[in-house]
Parts: structure tokens; sequence; C-alpha cells
């Protein structure tokens, strides 16, 4: 990695990196705050009300034992911990590599004493600092409220794994972003791969969970992979689909270093 080029476009990312943990702070301390006996209660009558509504922004709320952690899981890690690190990595995926192509930039960045494999690796660490940053900031938020909150209901170890699996599941996402920015010349086409896919599984994923006649979708889209609510029950092999998310990540940015590294740049 370069040192400089990493700290400029580090530069770049903390402004979105303060966003982001400023909307995930809100939502994940309001949601630990509001595990009370009257909350549950409110959110289990929206499930039965609303079931498929509910359902496809996997927030099922109707059991009456609901643990801390099964109600993070449905009301936390269903949606507000996916949808906006994910921006984050098509945002930043797209201005790393693509951006720099598609306004002419590239050359200068080229131009320096630096082989290309190292410009590539430096941009891939950027957007990796980036994912595990909020990550590991949600995590510690999380540890430091439910601390403050809800001792009683701690389960640490259970909750190491939730997130480990969420960070694996953003790796992925951000293998996607990077390796379409490694890809395409244009902006254009870069996002239009690198936010197409993602989201599309992301709805294909709320319509699997909208109800019966929906639910073959699941074995459509990668988000199937992560399952928060098997984790927090403590379910067998609750996380395989972990695993196959982080090798995943993996390969594509592999594949990303090597695209870039290897192809014809139109600079």
């Amino acid at each position: 990695m370069n040192a400089t080029l990493y700290k400029r476009e580090m530069k770049s990312s903390w402004k979105l990196l303060v966003i982001f943990s400023a909307i995930l702070t809100m939502y994940t301390v309001l949601m630990i705050v509001m595990y009370t006996p009257e909350m549950l209660q409110m959110f289990q009558q929206f499930s039965q009300t609303m079931p498929q509504l509910m359902n496809s922004f996997n927030m099922d709320f109707s059991s009456e034992s609901l643990t801390l952690l099964g109600y993070l899981a449905s009301g936390l890690y269903g949606f507000i911990l996916i949808i906006f690190p994910m921006i984050f990595s098509i945002i930043r995926g797209n201005g790393l590599v693509a951006r720099y192509v598609d306004r002419g930039s590239m050359a200068s960045l080229l131009a320096a004493p630096v082989k290309r494999r190292t410009v590539a690796l430096t941009q891939m660490g950027v957007l990796l600092t980036g994912i595990v940053w909020l990550v590991v900031y949600v995590t510690g938020l999380e540890l430091f409220t439910i601390a403050m909150h809800a001792q009683e209901q701690a389960n640490t170890w259970t909750l190491l794994k939730m997130n480990f699996g969420l960070l694996s599941l953003h790796l992925f996402i951000g293998g996607v972003c990077f390796l379409a920015s490694c890809i395409f010349d244009e902006s254009r086409f870069s996002i239009a791969l690198g936010a197409g896919l993602p989201g599309l599984m992301f709805i294909l994923q709320m319509l699997a969970q909208a109800g019966e006649t929906t639910k073959g979708f699941k074995y459509a889209t990668f988000f199937t992979l992560y399952n928060p609510d098997t984790i927090a029950a403590g379910e067998a092999g609750a996380m395989g689909g972990v695993w196959v998310l982080l090798a995943g990540a993996v390969v594509l940015f592999a594949a990303a270093v090597t695209v870039f590294t290897r192809r014809d740049l139109s600079i």
C-alpha cells in the first residue's frame, strides 16, 4: 500500500463515515433503549396487524419471549445495519477507481512511481477500512448501550457472532462494488453494477420474506446467507452462510485487483 495515497483517500472518506456513524448511532441507541415491555407489546401488535409489511423488512416481533438480541436481529439487523453501510460501499467503491478513470485523473495517479497493483491494493484498503470501521463502531456502541440499559440481557459472544456475520456480508457487498469500479471506465456503468446488483438482491430478499408465495426468491439472493435471527437464537449451522460470504469477499477483491492490474485503461 502507498501511505500517501491512503491518507488522501481516507480524507475523502471521513465525512461519509461521520455521517453514517451518526445515523447508526441514532438508530442503534434508540432501538436498545426502546427494549421495554411496553414497546415490545406495541411491536407485537404491529406484527399481528401488518405481518407481510413487517416481514418484508425482516421485522418479526411476534414471539412472546423475545430476547434483546432477537429483538435487535429483527429491528436493526434486517434493514438499518444493512442499508447504510451498503450505501457507503456503493459511493466509495465507485469513487476509488471508476471515478478517477471517468474524470481522466487516473493518468496522473499512475504517472507517479507507484505500481498499478499498489494503487489497487491501497484503494481496496481504503474501502475495507471504512467498512470495518462502521461495523466495529456499531459493535462497540451496542456493547456500551446494552451495558448501560439492559445488562441482564447481555450476550456478548452471540452479539459478536452476529456482527462478524454482518461484517462478512458488507465485505462481500464491498467486493461487488470495488470489482465493478475496476471493470468499467465510466462511473455510470460502475454504479449500475455496483449499486444495481446489491440493490436487486436486497429487493429479492424483501420479497422472499413478504409471504409464502414469494419465499422462493431467497434462493436468488446472497442476503439469505446472513440470517441474524438464527445466529441470535443460537441455531446449529447459523454461521455456515457467513463463511461463504467471507470467502466470496476474498475472491471478489482479489478479482478486482487482478482486473485493475491487467486491463487497458482509457486514460
